[in-house]
């Protein structure tokens, strides 16, 4: 190539990729996008030291390409998860609350069902236009497609991949839009996505006796998709079985699977013993995905680290980012078993949004990253301005902040229960508007570094997909 070409090819950041065969660098067979929802900077730092110590790392870390991803959405500073994750997957900036529409889109609220349960669409039709996902589009180009959770399926996160609705909360609508051929269906997915996992079997099935958030129009999602050569699995075991292209299973009879200290509890919680790891989800999709030999795209999302830190509660919230962080590793493992390099496959792993959780104090190395504050000079307590003892994990919001602080002691504070303390008391921890990372790994993943807004990894994606 000419000097002169070359140095054209650089200033477009593609020196990586010209004149290289099909699922080279630049043009992947296969990716998959994780998500780790509401797992902002210091929830990855504290989540590291909780597993592994200060000079540890977690999966996520080991991955060569990094970024900062700017996460604000059309109309706030800091962004609910929909507008958010529908930036990753359409490259459009939309407002909150709205699910993979166009700009203009107003997050019309729901309406309550003749049972009185909220998630009527009431989306006028001429309120904004559908944007074309990076599923749809992979699905228009032959590929399998899949979405996986640990939240309700219809949950904000997972739905921008293959859902168009002017409100997250219409969930009796957004899950109608997955079945093929039914009332509703968004007939950009093509016969239907391929592999459907996560929690919330209630949005999906009629309202009855002990289904009382079921479906107020009477229909069974689950039937109907059966009815469309779907295996439809309500636990690990049938999960395990499943053979087919087509997949759906539904892990929660209602809301969203188990937190990972709670689905792994002895003795189990609810539903948990039944249900299935993120990391098994994961590579039981890429298994079923992976019989379309055109290849594949697969979301996988770990969403209660989010609702964990909404509650001010550090230790599920790690928990759970390392759960997620086990999923990658287990990508990993499955992909390079038959591709070494990563050569065909390329792996994105970032967050939607960051949270207020704060790593404060001077604590010395190795003191446990949930316990109080120990001095690094002494290894004692640190104590407040009023002589008061602390954690090293706070929160800048959120419904723990006593009129007057008391000491706090380790067994109180490392419980599974403990909720951190927060500055500002609030009904519920809010998001925050900070930077999120970004790491990614095999073939495409070059050009995901420096600073990038959310709707910029869209068109990265479709470049490793030659789109």
């Amino acid at each position: 190539m000419k000097p002169t070409l070359i140095a054209a090819s650089l200033a477009l950041g593609l020196a990586t990729t010209f004149a290289l065969p099909a699922h080279a660098a630049g043009e992947a067979k296969n990716i998959i996008f994780f998500l780790g929802d509401g797992m902002g900077p210091t929830t990855i730092t504290a989540a590291r030291i909780y597993k592994y110590g200060e000079d540890g790392s977690l999966t996520m870390d080991t991955l060569e390409r990094t970024a900062r991803i700017k996460t604000f959405s059309a109309d706030a500073q800091t962004t609910d998860s929909a507008p958010s994750m529908a930036a990753y997957m359409t490259g459009v900036k939309m407002n909150n609350e709205v699910i993979s529409m166009s700009p203009e889109t107003v997050a019309t609220n729901p309406g309550r069902d003749a049972n009185g349960n909220l998630g009527v669409n009431n989306c006028a039709a001429t309120n904004g236009t559908p944007a074309a996902t990076i599923l749809e589009l992979a699905k228009a180009k032959g590929k399998a497609v899949g979405t996986i959770t640990t939240t309700e399926l219809t949950h904000a996160t997972p739905a921008t991949a293959w859902s168009h609705i002017c409100n997250r909360n219409a969930q009796y609508q957004i899950a109608a839009q997955l079945v093929p051929g039914g009332a509703g269906f968004n007939t950009a997915l093509g016969d239907g996505v391929d592999v459907l996992m996560g929690g919330g079997r209630n949005h999906f099935t009629p309202y009855g006796a002990g289904n009382t958030t079921g479906r107020a129009d009477g229909r069974n999602l689950l039937t109907e998709l059966a009815a469309k050569g779907y295996t439809v699995a309500a636990n690990k075991t049938e999960m395990n079985a499943a053979t087919g292209k087509k997949f759906i299973g539904l892990y929660s009879s209602r809301s969203h699977l188990e937190y990972e200290l709670d689905r792994t509890a002895t003795p189990p919680l609810g539903e948990g013993a039944a249900q299935p790891s993120l990391a098994e989800m994961t590579v039981k999709a890429m298994d079923l995905l992976a019989q379309n030999t055109n290849g594949y795209f697969l979301m996988v999302e770990g969403g209660r680290i989010d609702h964990a830190l909404h509650g001010t509660n550090a230790k599920r919230a790690l928990t759970d980012t390392i759960a997620f962080d086990d999923a990658i590793k287990a990508a990993l493992a499955k992909a390079r078993l038959t591709d070494p390099t990563l050569t065909n496959t390329l792996i994105v792993v970032t967050a939607d949004h960051d949270h207020t959780l704060a790593f404060n104090g001077y604590g010395k190395r190795g003191n446990p990253i949930l316990d109080i504050n120990r001095g690094y000079r002494d290894g004692q307590p640190a104590k407040d301005a009023d002589g008061k003892t602390y954690t090293t994990l706070v929160f800048g919001n959120g419904p723990n902040r006593p009129n007057l602080r008391d000491n706090l002691d380790s067994t109180t504070v490392m419980a599974d229960n403990y909720l951190q303390e927060t500055g500002v008391r609030l009904s519920s921890e809010t998001h925050g508007g900070g930077d999120v990372k970004l790491f990614a790994t095999g073939a495409g993943a070059k050009p995901f570094k420096g600073t990038l807004d959310n709707t910029k990894v869209f068109g990265l994606l479709k470049t490793a997909f030659g789109f």
